[in-house]
């Protein structure tokens, strides 16, 4: 299940890319549009902005922008920033590996193992393959 977390930071992408090329969109804009908490959206623009996906322009008019074209944002690069790991199970993570403490097979045995790789890697191409722009024109 998607963190609020995760699904604010989508809407709130969403709502960039809309506005994509009419200028730095403040948070209260965003907040107010998207029915996000302030402090909340702030903290997730930030993560974002120093994650390299949004820019952002200080003073009068200013707000966060998209530094990337939509097409270039895919799902699984957003919940792994905002969440962490895609997998169900730390053994199976590309990213953030880690071996179960409470396996008792040895993991190349493990069928619970085999069987979260393919739900992993099947959930990873649609994740992979789905972007911001793909959001949009849904």
């Amino acid at each position: 299940m998607l963190s609020k977390k995760n699904r604010y930071a989508f809407h709130a992408l969403e709502y960039l890319a809309r506005h994509n090329g009419e200028g730095p969109q403040r948070i209260e804009q965003i907040a107010e549009a998207r029915q996000i908490p302030h402090k909340f959206l702030e903290a997730i623009l930030l993560e974002m902005k120093k994650a390299g996906f949004l820019g952002s322009k200080k003073g009068k008019g200013g707000g966060y922008y998209l530094l990337k074209d939509p097409s270039e944002v895919n799902f699984a690069d957003i919940i792994r920033l905002m969440d962490g790991p895609i997998a169900y199970l730390p053994c199976v993570s590309l990213n953030y590996y880690e071996k179960c403490e409470d396996c008792v097979h040895p993991e190349k045995n493990c069928n619970l193992r085999l069987t979260m790789i393919r739900v992993r890697d099947e959930s990873l191409k649609v994740l992979e393959n789905t972007s911001l722009r793909d959001l949009l024109d849904r």
